[in-house]
């Protein structure tokens, strides 16, 4: 059965350019049955959204800012979303900010059983990020939505521009090899992965250029890639992966 998600989110912090690609990764999680966008739809900043809102089928919910300097936005997205835990019509959410505001909320969700992604730019504060399941950087849906149109030129520039792959990454993944490892130190990669996502709700191997976590790891010396068969399935193949100085 088919997880629904209630998506909320945060328009006074997110650009509306990119929305489309946002709801297609979403797809890969679960159904969207609840989808709204908070602001205040007097001001004219806001306007950009609306042919997106049609598009989507995203309810905009009004909120008018009473004091100025204070974002009155954080409160309607945090009473909506309590009201629809206790209503107990999905299985998750997704919050769509780059606030830190909304941290606590993730955490109360979370606390209730409930899986919650958080999807906002890479300048998104720590404890936002980390009291989410998972943290998608929008920049990730911007890159993926200009691929469709660049040239080999722009392509190389925007490679250049990946996040690197430092020593500490290259720790993560092999801490978390030995974390799920066999006796003989291979580790099955789909199990690396969901350890690694526990550990780190940010991390994505797109943030370094690759598409899935296998061909990243494959780029780094320090492990090995074996491939075995499935016997459950003639059509997949089961990918293991160690360290080479278990070998």
């Amino acid at each position: 059965m088919e997880n629904n998600l209630a998506v909320l989110i945060d328009g006074d912090n997110i650009p509306s350019a990119y929305v489309k690609e946002m709801m297609e990764e979403l797809a890969k999680f679960g159904n969207p049955t609840i989808k709204r966008i908070y602001g205040d739809w007097t001001n004219p900043h806001l306007a950009k959204w609306k042919s997106v809102l049609l598009e989507n089928a995203i309810t905009p919910i009004q909120q008018y800012g009473y004091t100025q300097g204070k974002n009155a936005t954080d409160s309607a997205m945090i009473i909506d979303a309590m009201d629809i835990l206790y209503s107990n019509k999905v299985d998750g959410f997704c919050l769509v900010s780059s606030d830190s505001d909304f941290t606590r909320l993730a955490t109360r969700l979370r606390e209730a059983g409930k899986n919650v992604i958080g999807i906002g730019e890479k300048k998104t504060p720590d404890p936002f990020i980390v009291a989410c399941d998972r943290f998608i950087y929008l920049e990730i849906l911007k890159n993926k939505k200009e691929d469709q149109t660049e040239n080999n030129q722009e392509k190389a520039q925007k490679k250049s521009n990946v996040d690197r792959i430092t020593p500490r990454v290259i720790r993560l993944i092999a801490n978390s090899i030995y974390d799920v490892a066999d006796e003989d130190g291979w580790a099955f990669m789909g199990d690396i992965g969901s350890l690694i996502q526990k550990k780190q709700p940010n991390f994505d191997s797109r943030n370094y250029g690759f598409q899935k976590l296998t061909p990243m790891i494959n780029s780094i010396e320090q492990f090995e890639i074996e491939s075995r068969e499935n016997n459950n399935s003639n059509k997949f193949k089961l990918i293991y992966v160690r360290n080479k100085a278990s070998s």
